[in-house]
This record gives C-alpha cells, structure tokens and sequence, in this order.
C-alpha cells in the first residue's frame, strides 16, 4: 500500500499533468478555428476546379494527344503511396487511422502483385509504418521547421511526385489524409492523383458547351500539375484542421480522466490519513491502558 508521501506526490503530479493538458487543449482550440477556416475556404475552389478539369477531361477522353497526367503510363504495375501526418503527437488516432488506411492499401496492393512504394510527410507517418512498410520508403518530407503551411509547400510536394513520375518511378500516385468534419470526427480518405481522376460533379454546367483556346490538350498540359498541387494543398489544409481537432478532443478527453483520477486518488489518501490517525490513537489507548 503506498505511502501518505507517496499518494500526495502522485496527487500533485496528476495535477501538474492536468494543467499541461488543459493548456494544450486551449492552444489547439485557438489554433482549430484558424485551421478549419483555411480549410472550409479552400474546398469551393478545389470542388470548381475539379468540376472545371472533369469537362476538359471528358472531352479529350483517353485519346493519345491527352496529357501523360492523364491518360497515364497505360499501366498500374508501380504505386505510390504519399502519406500525409502531422509532425507531432497527443491527437488521438489522428494519425494512427491515416497510417492504417495506407497500410491496407498497400497490403491489398501486394497482395495483387504490384509493386508499392511510400512517400511519408510528416514524422509521424514515417514512424508508424516504418515496421510494416519501411523498405518500401523512397523518400520523406520534413515539415516540422514549418509554422505555417502555404501553397508552396504543397508545390515542392507536387514537384517532387512530378519530377518521380517524369523519370518513370511509378504508375500511380494516391494521396491519404484526413477529411475534416468536425471535432470529433475526422475520416481518413485516399485520393488518386496521378492518372488525374475527377468526380462527376452535376451542376448547372451540365448542359453548357465550351470553345476553349488554345486547346482542351493544351490546358490540360497546364493545368494538370497545378492539379496536382492542389489536391495536395487542399490535403494538407484538411490535415491540418484535422489535428488540432483531435488534439483538441483527446485533450479534453485526457484533462477530464486526470480529474477523475485526482478524485479518486484523493479519496485514497483522505482514507489511508484516516487509518494513520486511527492506528495513532489506539496505539496512545493501549499505552495509557498499561501504565
């Protein structure tokens, strides 16, 4: 049984603990609100770009004069996997579901013979799948020098799958991330970026006819890449609302239990004082009972 010295300083301890993650839980929810409004803001220029790049898409088809980006290599033979995390821990199963969602890809991929290589971003991505996955690691970004993100990391991102993809390295490129919905609820998604795929977005375009100029194969030569830049900015805008919502609940979640377990061990201390006190007074009775 632990001592009454033993219990009051795992007392304070547990408060000390408390304090740090209720001062977490304050900065993730400063740092939430800035995060979800990027990412909100970000969603109707990637949702009209996609609309945009489906009709170019659609009326080049798979001809042979489509983009590379496009039409692809012809075959699937080579993955690559680009893994999106955060750098940091303490949000929960924020990055522990992102890492799992890419290690079923690539164990269904393996499993149909294709050769799979990994892209991490994020420390904590990396460390996840390093055990299951780590020979297939080609390469890892470090954003952990970054205070705040912007289109040009997304871009030095992107250029490096290009320039991957130019030389040939693989056949197809998925991105995984976490969507954000709301604080407690962040789904972890896989989005195909190379050959580019779009959604069928039925809107009031549907029944509008475009001349473009120069051509649908020129525009897409251009604008392909950018795509892939987006997608990828969008991810990262989407990850990070994502973290500072998990951390934000498992904060909460970890201050509260800390609150629960000072109470309980309170009570565990106030009861073994009373056992003290009580050993004290009969150990005073009986001397006085023998004098």
């Amino acid at each position: 049984m632990p001592s009454l010295k033993d219990l009051k300083n795992r007392i304070e301890s547990v408060k000390s603990t408390r304090k740090i993650t209720k001062a977490m839980q304050m900065v993730a929810a400063a740092k939430l609100r800035r995060a979800q409004e990027a990412a909100e803001s970000s969603r109707p220029y990637a949702q009209r770009f996609n609309t945009v790049m489906a009709g170019l898409a659609a009326s080049v088809g798979g001809s042979d004069s489509a983009p590379m980006l496009l039409r692809g290599t012809g075959k699937d033979d080579v993955h690559l996997l680009v893994v999106l995390t955060a750098e940091r821990g303490l949000c929960g199963g924020f990055n522990s579901s992102i890492a799992k969602l890419a290690r079923v890809k690539a164990e269904e991929l393996r499993g149909k013979g294709k050769t799979v290589k990994v892209l991490t971003v994020g420390k904590k991505g990396r460390d996840a799948l390093k055990r299951d996955l780590g020979e297939f690691f080609v390469g890892h970004v470090d954003l952990s020098e970054v205070k705040r993100l912007g289109y040009i990391n997304a871009q030095d991102i992107a250029r490096d799958i290009l320039g991957r993809f130019d030389a040939g390295e693989f056949d197809v490129a998925t991105i995984f991330f976490a969507e954000f919905q709301n604080v407690v609820t962040q789904i972890p998604t896989a989005q195909q970026i190379i050959p580019a795929a779009f959604d069928e977005v039925e809107g009031d375009d549907s029944g509008t006819l475009y001349d473009y100029e120069p051509s649908e194969e020129a525009i897409l030569a251009d604008l392909l890449p950018k795509g892939v830049a987006t997608a990828i900015f969008s991810a990262l805008l989407e990850n990070g609302a994502s973290e500072q919502g998990a951390r934000m609940s498992a904060m909460d979640n970890a201050t509260r239990n800390a609150g629960e377990m000072i109470d309980k061990l309170t009570i565990q201390f106030n009861r073994s004082r009373q056992a003290v006190i009580t050993n004290e007074l009969i150990e005073i009775i009986s001397g006085a009972e023998a004098l």
